[in-house]
């Protein structure tokens, strides 16, 4: 038999193959996309998606951008800009330097790029095919950055399109390499969506890793994380990273790995740190691992794999063993959280299956959450009041209490409206201001305990019982809700209905009832009570446009109070407090400089609105702080760094330590 004659192979054909080895499926194709953009500094990345992006795959990024000049070869194989010589290779920092990427996307779909750099006036568009340019290069409208749509993906690799899941499961595994990304560059926001649907994934800009995995895998990964962090000087090392505690598992490993910011897979890596869980966790049940190194370049080779998702390095078994002790001892230091069980009474009902608990659906679904910890999470269950003999149901008198309908006005509140309300949003710089004040001084810690509390029971007019995770806390009613109705006055501005007085009040009556009360501290010295008190008409009477325009409320020229603000729905504010709120809006709101007029106006009303009456009845208080005041604390409040200081929330009771003092008995 004679030797077959080997031939130069052609050109297309050498191109497509090597195509083949680097675009193995859409998610291939994004990602070698989605690392361009990061490379080219894009703080915005939107992904849009057709069939799982056989049909259609567009990412778009507000990055550097193209030249004009090098629009022509962009798509050639073997051109890029952040390789020069080989030896560049020893200390590369960019995700590409093959400058294969898009040559491959080309030879194997049709591929349209539209950019604009800073410097040019406008856009360009250019369409390529089998890694050329397919027409003109034309000028084009756009914003700074590059938009590149691929469309029919291997429409002539007829076999590798048939060899393809479905698109359903081709865009979960785009899904999967977009977390990975959006986790590992909390500073950039990441949009993926399908076509003409809503987006599956939206991160924010500028957040954290650890809010970005609680975002993206779901809330019950983000409650269970313990960060691990480590730097060796000798083996020229940095890690840095989050797992899962030990009273947490998912059935299916999540284990996202970085390199030098480089998503890749490290074998060794991966079952040291399931030989560590295996040993706290279950058979069957996986944790869930995200881990970032940083090597010295020149200790790592990224050339050994075509699509770059495998690096060697240097000290590869010290280092695993560095990461190893790194995630035991955060392990260890977390088993003083682990939760207990006890053997069950005659005649109680059997627990949940506890393989059952946890399931996280990986891109932030979850399935409804049985509570892993046995302590009692849902407060319609059982009550404090329960064991006191008391009712939680709404009080029927007024929000009054047993005061005399003839002495003291009723307030009302309009009918709810089928229509829905539109929002005016505010342009003064003033009330942006107070808005990124109340923002900048937010304590991540507190809000993400507010966020998620369950309402345990009154104590008094004072004080109430709040549980967060594990931890029990003593709360101070009076102070939150000072606070959030402050909020609620700043991030409301402009969007107040009316809160309506069944007979108008005589503002210079309310200011003499206000100047006899003790907590005024008026004293003869200070002048007559009744010229003090036309001087609190005249200010509020001046100013009653103002207050009419902003706040609803309203203040008849001739001296009368018609209506207050609706701060919060459902919460009608005591009318005993009132004429010292009007005496105070005259003497501590600074009227004459406008944030500060908001500021002080907004303070004023806000403590007005979080004083609850003695006369109040017992039922209705306890009404009005469970189903009232903390729902909107738990949605609205944004508790400032002060408040862990003050003393208005005081951790009582942590289950695992108390477990640790019966164990003791």
């Amino acid at each position: 038999m004679d030797p077959g004659v080997i031939r130069k192979l052609d050109q297309v054909v050498v191109n497509r193959i090597a195509a083949g080895e680097i675009i193995q499926r859409p998610a291939n194709a994004l990602k070698e996309m989605m690392e361009n953009s990061l490379d080219a500094k894009a703080t915005s990345i939107q992904i849009t998606v057709k069939a799982g992006g056989l049909r259609s795959l567009q990412i778009q990024d507000n990055g550097t951008g193209i030249r004009r000049e090098d629009l022509e070869i962009v798509c050639e194989r073997f051109t890029t800009s952040k390789l020069q010589s080989f030896e560049d290779l020893s200390s590369i920092s960019t995700y590409g330097f093959r400058g294969e990427a898009l040559a491959s996307i080309s030879h194997v779909a049709h591929l349209t790029i539209v950019t604009k750099t800073r410097s040019e006036k406008c856009g360009y568009k250019a369409t390529y095919e089998d890694g050329k340019l397919k027409g003109d290069i034309k000028p084009i409208a756009g914003n700074q950055g590059t938009q590149i749509t691929v469309e029919e993906l291997f429409y002539n690799v007829p076999m590798r399109k048939q060899a393809l899941k479905t698109p359903n499961e081709e865009f979960q595994r785009i899904s999967d390499v977009v977390s990975k990304y959006a986790v590992h560059n909390p500073h950039a926001c990441f949009v993926l969506k399908k076509f003409g649907e809503t987006a599956s994934i939206r991160t924010p800009p500028k957040s954290t890793v650890a809010n970005y995995i609680g975002a993206i895998y779901g809330a019950a990964i983000g409650k269970a994380l313990i960060p691990v962090e480590l730097k060796d000087d000798i083996l020229q090392l940095a890690v840095d990273g989050y797992v899962t505690n030990v009273n947490f598992s998912l059935k299916k490993a999540i284990f996202l790995m970085f390199i030098n910011h480089r998503a890749v897979e490290c074998s060794a890596l991966k079952k040291a740190i399931d030989t560590i869980y295996s040993t706290y966790l279950a058979k069957g049940s996986a944790p869930f691992v995200y881990l970032s190194l940083e090597l010295n370049p020149h200790n790592v080779d990224v050339n050994v794999h075509p699509t770059k998702h495998e690096v060697h390095f240097l000290h590869e078994e010290e280092i695993v063993e560095k990461v190893k002790l790194l995630v035991e001892r955060a392990l260890l230091g977390g088993n003083a959280a682990r939760t207990y069980t006890q053997a069950l009474l005659p005649g109680a009902p059997e627990p949940p299956d506890s393989s059952k608990l946890n399931e996280t659906v990986q891109g932030g679904e979850e399935k409804p959450p049985l509570p892993y910890k046995y302590v009692r999470t849902n407060h319609s269950e059982q009550k404090l009041e329960k064991f006191f003999g008391m009712s939680s149901q709404r009080g029927k008198s007024d929000s009054q209490g047993d005061s005399d309908e003839g002495k003291t006005p009723k307030l009302t509140q309009p009918s709810p409206s089928r229509k829905k309300k539109v929002v005016k949003e505010t342009r003064l710089t003033s009330i942006h201001n107070l808005r990124k004040r109340v923002e900048a001084d937010s304590d991540e810690n507190l809000r993400k305990i507010f966020r998620e509390l369950t309402f345990v029971g009154t104590i008094d007019r004072e004080q109430v019982l709040i549980q967060y995770d594990t931890k029990m806390f003593l709360a101070i009613t009076q102070t939150l809700a000072a606070e959030l109705f402050y909020q609620l006055m700043v991030f409301n501005f402009g969007n107040f209905n009316r809160l309506t007085l069944s007979e108008p009040l005589e503002l210079r009556r309310l200011a003499l009832l206000a100047l006899a009360d003790p907590e005024s501290g008026y004293t003869e010295e200070d002048g007559p009570a009744s010229d003090l008190a036309d001087r609190i008409v005249e200010i509020l009477v001046e100013k009653s446009g103002l207050l009419a325009e902003y706040y609803n409320l309203s203040i008849r020229k001739d001296g009368f109070l018609e209506s207050l603000p609706i701060v919060l729905e459902n919460y009608m504010p005591s009318v005993v407090f009132l004429p010292m709120y009007i005496l105070r809006l005259a003497t501590e709101v600074e009227w004459d400089e406008e944030e500060e007029c908001f500021h002080t106006f907004s303070r004023e009303t806000a403590r007005f609105f979080a004083r609850i009456a003695l006369t109040k009845p017992e039922n209705e208080y306890r009404w009005e702080v469970e189903h009232v005041i903390y729902p909107a604390i738990r949605t609205y409040l944004i508790p400032p760094k002060e408040f862990a200081k003050n003393g208005c929330l005081l951790q009582i009771a942590n289950l695992p330590e108390l477990y640790r003092v019966f164990e003791r008995c």
